[in-house]
């Protein structure tokens, strides 16, 4: 068995740097209501095969001042579609890009990602984030 490493720290952060548009957004005037939101055939590709990642990206917040617009969040998640970024880190920076974006009072982010090589990949993200989270 071999001890070199396939993945190097480049991989582990191809993707994280690249320029996402911003998510517009639209003044919420309600309160204390669940918003959901998904892509089920969102791609992406794998950063050290180029092979693509298919999956189901869910988006549950809970508004605060305002709602993500649904056409921007479309050209936003367009973005990963030729983009070498590992499925963990789409989960996660999908989640601080729309906090960034609207501010929720919570937010939950999924990233159901379709078998390769046998494997299927299921990755959570909540905000706020906190280390005693009770989901855990």
């Amino acid at each position: 068995m071999t001890t070199d490493k396939r993945y190097t720290d480049e991989h582990a952060a191809a993707g994280l740097d690249h320029a996402f548009p911003a998510i517009e957004t639209w003044q919420n005037h309600f309160r204390a209501y669940e918003i959901l939101v998904d892509d089920p055939e969102f791609t992406s590709v794998c950063p050290k095969t180029g092979l693509p990642d298919f999956g189901v990206l869910t988006i549950r917040y809970m508004p605060r001042e305002s709602c993500l617009e649904l056409k921007s969040l479309k050209e936003y998640l367009f973005h990963y579609r030729n983009l070498g970024i590992f499925q963990e880190n789409i989960v996660n920076q999908v989640l601080n890009d729309v906090v960034k974006a609207c501010d929720p009072i919570w937010c939950e982010i999924k990233g159901d990602f379709r078998p390769r090589g046998g494997i299927s990949t299921i990755v959570t993200a909540y905000h706020p984030r906190t280390e005693d989270d009770p989901r855990r």
